[in-house]
């Protein structure tokens, strides 16, 4: 019986983690001599991007293009023109996953020339600014549309579709009705900005890529090569393994862990996933249940500072503000959110009926936090240069890369010593480690780098005065009104997200919405902080992850968890409507992003409130409190959330002027329910 039981598990542990590869890796699994090409380029672009962080200084363009171009020669090599099999004498070679094409090596070949054309005659570029020749006009025009199908071939037609017809609406704007005219560009205009300048597929999107995304992505990519993925799960276990859903709650604190440095909803799900989903199906939970679970903790892996899905850099960069203000302003929301989902796994455990693990499962907290120790040491580093010398993002990371190197040989070296196969086998399995760690970082950036390029093309057609009429079409849709202006702004972002990945969409939306979120606000006489503005789009890009019917991160959960993926992701997106609401009050309530916020003592009362507010919305949302809700409990458990989300309403109206005020009578509020639910208690457990 155990048996039959693992088979099926095994199965779908192993479909996840080929979502994960297909999402990450590519499709081709290549044997014979070729196998090490794509490996060995990827080894040599990470390399490439440690030597920007240390000794090597190049122009900040050239940096963007041979950025490009590594990712145009990886996804081309590694990803076949298409998915399904094409079966047609001839053309077999367009779905090859066993070996590379050649027209895919030429077009690989092109492709990187095309990217590093604006590198190769910088000087006669810049020279011709503005008046682009012939040559200029048809690399552009190829770059464009290899650019395109990269992103295809790697995330998929929405990014491609879009900038399309942005594209077409940046020719034939003076053609439009009235509502939606546009003087409209020329052919040299076009292709001069988005293809030779850094206004367009050279943006601001991709530079951050290129100088501090990589490094940051490489970081995670080797920690979890040396095995700290386990590490977290096993800590969270040995801390929370014994309460009540404990393997639930274990999978939020490590998914919290390891979104600190992962910025992939996917890779989340699998590294986590595969142990955390087992086990909470094993103590009770629903399959249903424990994917979704699992899906809302990985999805909300990315609200995490420091890196938050690769955004971070790139909203520092879009507001203007240091990198450490965008991690300051995001942590109360993000720390708020992961309160909040752990509170609601104790409520399904509460709802379930359900105990702790046996003491004989779950591993010793310090025998497991000894054994784990050292990789708490490059993530140390990486914080202390990041906030006390308050180094650049990539000089810090660079450094934290450095030490985790060197924390994988000693790992492996004394792991041979230990089992007696020598100093020189674990110096060769440490370089192993350290060589595949390096290709994966690689790998997993080609995705992030084709989307920030492709989302540049977008950016570009915007700043050619776009902006204004998006602004005034907005406004129009919204009719003037900022609450239905938000709900438009969430529901095209989510559905943008379906398609795009998490940083793609951020770059489109804020380049879309954000400054009109401002604008429109402003015409109100209401102010909303740019920072909002952008981490508004940024969640609810976020919150497509898990949302049907496409929602990547659930598909995954459910093939490890057997379940079914819509059904999974629709009670995934049930536990992230606690998330979905923050964005909505810290429009409105600047204090929970820190934004005028000067002592310490006033942030932890704002930070308590806000976890208040987001477990007393998530009992109203989940029915359960101390114990099954009424129909009557849920108005009072809504006013707790509102009056801790947006005490400046309360006080308002009461006439009060300074806020804090507010936060007793929420507490009384609470107290009240949690004292008639308690009485109730006994008569609802005997029922």
């Amino acid at each position: 019986m155990e048996k039959n039981l693992k088979q099926p598990l095994d199965e779908g542990m192993e479909a996840a983690k080929r979502m994960m590869e297909e999402e990450e890796m590519g499709l081709r699994r290549v044997k014979g001599p070729l196998r090490h090409l794509v490996p060995a380029i990827a080894l040599i672009w990470a390399l490439y991007q440690l030597s920007l962080s240390s000794f090597l200084i190049i122009d900040s363009t050239i940096i963007r293009a041979t950025h490009l171009a590594f990712a145009f020669l990886i996804i081309f090599l590694s990803y076949p023109t298409f998915k399904r099999k094409i079966n047609i004498p001839g053309l077999r070679w367009l779905s090859a996953t066993r070996t590379i094409p050649v027209p895919d090596m030429l077009l690989a070949m092109a492709a990187a020339g095309a990217a590093l054309y604006i590198a190769i005659d910088y000087e006669g570029i810049a020279a011709r600014v503005g008046i682009p020749n012939d040559r200029d006009i048809l690399i552009g025009i190829f770059l464009v549309l290899i650019l395109m199908e990269a992103a295809r071939r790697v995330i998929g037609p929405a990014l491609p579709i879009i900038a399309g017809l942005f594209t077409i609406y940046a020719f034939f704007g003076p053609y439009m009705p009235d509502f939606l005219a546009f003087k409209g560009v020329s052919i040299s205009r076009y292709f001069g900005q988005i293809s030779l300048t850094t206004e367009g597929i050279y943006g601001i999107p991709l530079d951050v890529s290129a100088r501090i995304v990589f490094l940051f992505v490489l970081f995670g990519a080797m920690l979890d090569k040396a095995g700290a993925g386990k590490f977290f799960i096993d800590l969270a276990l040995s801390l929370l393994g014994r309460y009540r859903g404990g393997p639930a709650k274990a999978a939020v604190l490590a998914s919290g862990l390891s979104g600190f440095v992962s910025g992939s909803s996917i890779a989340n799900v699998v590294t986590t996933g595969t142990f955390t989903i087992p086990l909470m199906k094993k103590v009770g939970y629903p399959a249903k249940k424990a994917a979704a679970i699992e899906v809302a903790a990985s999805t909300n892996g990315q609200l995490m500072p420091p890196i938050m899905g690769a955004a971070a850099f790139i909203i520092a960069e879009y507001v203007n503000i240091p990198y450490l203000e965008v991690c300051k302003a995001a942590a109360i929301p993000a720390f708020a959110s992961y309160v909040a989902l752990f509170y609601m796994t104790h409520l399904e455990a509460c709802k379930l009926g359900m105990v702790g693990m046996a003491k004989a499962d779950i591993p010793r907290f310090l025998a497991t936090l000894k054994a784990g120790l050292h990789y708490l040491i490059p993530i140390g580093v990486l914080l202390y240069e990041l906030i006390v010398p308050r180094h650049s993002p990539d000089l810090a990371a660079f450094r934290a890369i450095v030490i985790l190197m060197i924390i994988m040989l000693i790992q492996q070296i004394v792991l041979a010593v230990k089992s007696g196969e020598g100093v020189k086998i674990g110096l060769l399995s440490g370089a192993r480690d350290i060589v595949n760690g390096l290709i994966s970082g690689s790998r997993n950036m080609v995705s992030v780098a084709v989307a920030t390029a492709s989302a540049g093309i977008i950016v570009g057609i915007v700043t050619m005065g776009l902006g204004g009429l998006i602004t005034e079409v907005i406004d129009v849709l919204s009719q003037g009104n900022l609450y239905l202006m938000l709900l438009i702004t969430a529901g095209a972002s989510l559905i943008l997200g379906m398609g795009l990945p998490t940083t793609a969409n951020y770059i489109v939306m804020a380049s879309l919405t954000a400054p009109a979120l401002v604008t429109i606000a402003e015409w109100q006489g209401f102010e909303v902080p740019l920072i909002a503005a952008h981490l508004f789009v940024f969640y609810f890009g976020i919150l497509a992850d898990d949302t049907p019917p496409v929602g990547l991160a659930a598909y995954a959960a459910a093939a490890i968890a057997k379940s079914d993926p819509i059904a999974t992701g629709l009670q995934g997106f049930m536990y992230d409507i606690r998330t979905a609401i923050l964005p909505f009050m810290f429009i409105f309530n600047h204090e929970m992003l820190l934004q005028g916020v000067f002592s310490w003592t006033e942030g932890i009362i704002i930070f308590i409130a806000t976890c208040i507010g987001c477990c007393t919305f998530a009992s109203a949302t989940q029915g359960w409190f101390i114990c099954r809700n009424r129909w009557y409990d849920v108005i009072p458990l809504l006013g707790v959330s509102a009056i801790m989300f947006r005490p400046d309403f309360v006080v308002r109206h009461l006439g009060v002027e300074e806020q804090l005020w507010a936060y007793p009578l929420g507490l009384a509020l609470w107290g009240s329910i949690y004292m008639m639910q308690k009485m109730r208690e006994p008569k609802m457990t005997a029922a």
